[in-house]
């Protein structure tokens, strides 16, 4: 038994330890907008382009109210703009899942905080954005100033998604 407890202390000792890891974060160019949660950027580094959702908010579809507004006001804050993007992981679309900020300002909670977007509960959690939500609620600011605006994910599962392909291309 005491033999065991060496070699698993050795292991231990010898293995290396796993750091938690880092979001790769860089300054960018945003392209494109093509809707109020996704964007393309060219990383000043240079490389190619990359597709970015942006984490923790979910922005009306494109042909859902309010979601022309929501891509034309992300559009007037961050298009032509550089950026600073946080990447933390991809979705299922292979978009990258990114934090970003402009001028350090980040840019899911600018979009929450105006009405522009959700912070969406995942899993009966609170999201990210959630306190920014409740105060863009009670101003009624942007899509709150309607009645009972329809979450995307709801308005996805009712009517499914509205961007037409070449959308989802990014500029050429």
């Amino acid at each position: 038994m005491s033999c065991l407890r060496l070699l698993v202390a050795t292991l231990l000792v010898l293995l290396p330890h796993a750091a938690p890891a880092q979001p790769r974060s860089y300054p960018a160019v945003v392209l494109h907008v093509s809707d109020g949660d996704t964007v393309w950027v060219r990383p000043a580094r240079g490389g190619p382009r990359v597709q970015v959702r942006l984490l923790g908010v979910d922005a009306p579809e494109i042909c859902q109210r309010f979601g022309e507004q929501s891509r034309d006001a992300l559009s007037r804050f961050v298009l032509r703009r550089t950026v600073i993007v946080e990447e933390h992981g991809r979705d299922d679309y292979d978009r990258v899942l990114a934090k970003m900020r402009r001028q350090g300002q980040d840019v899911g909670g600018w979009l929450v905080g105006n009405g522009l977007a959700w912070s969406p509960t995942f899993r009966r959690q609170p999201g990210p954005y959630d306190a920014l939500q409740t105060q863009a609620r009670e101003a009624r600011r942007g899509l709150w100033a309607a009645a009972h605006p329809l979450e995307p994910r709801t308005f996805r599962r009712l009517r499914g998604s509205c961007t037409p392909p070449a959308a989802t291309q990014g500029p050429s």
